[in-house]
């Protein structure tokens, strides 16, 4: 299995420099999308409602202070990844690649998987809550 550092290095050599805010979301697609179609996780490390979306702290201590990525900036190996989970990845990057940070963190606002992690937090309130995959595998199974 791959970490979510080697997952974010591979989209940013398939896809090219982007926000952090995207990468973000991008890994959470790609974890809810191997859910579905695999049975089993992407990465093993966590995922928390932020109030801007969904938030893989492990990542966000990488590139911490920085708006814009490039493949250089993540000390991920994309060669972790096996085929199942490259075609995964490339099937997020080919549906939500072309989508901004703003309108994936928005998408992501309005999906179960969020919503229901962040329940009783108001807008803009901090919270740590985990995303549980089995609500990720539940929502996007049922698309």
């Amino acid at each position: 299995m791959a970490a979510v550092l080697d997952v974010a290095t591979f989209i940013l050599h398939e896809h090219g420099p982007m926000t952090a805010m995207k990468l973000q979301k991008l890994v959470y697609y790609s974890q809810s999308w191997h859910l579905v179609w695999e049975d089993c996780e992407l990465f093993p490390e966590r995922i928390e409602a932020w109030a801007n979306g969904p938030v893989v702290p492990d990542l966000y201590r990488e590139h911490r202070r920085q708006f814009r990525l490039s493949e250089s900036d993540i000390s991920g190996n994309p060669a972790m990844l096996d085929k199942p989970e490259k075609s995964t990845v490339m099937a997020v990057l080919k549906y939500y690649g072309k989508l901004s940070a703003q309108q994936l963190s928005d998408l992501t606002h309005s999906e179960e998987p969020w919503k229901g992690a962040r329940e009783g937090y108001g807008p803009g309130e901090r919270s740590y809550d985990i995303i549980p995959l089995s609500a990720m595998a539940e929502y996007y199974g049922s698309l």
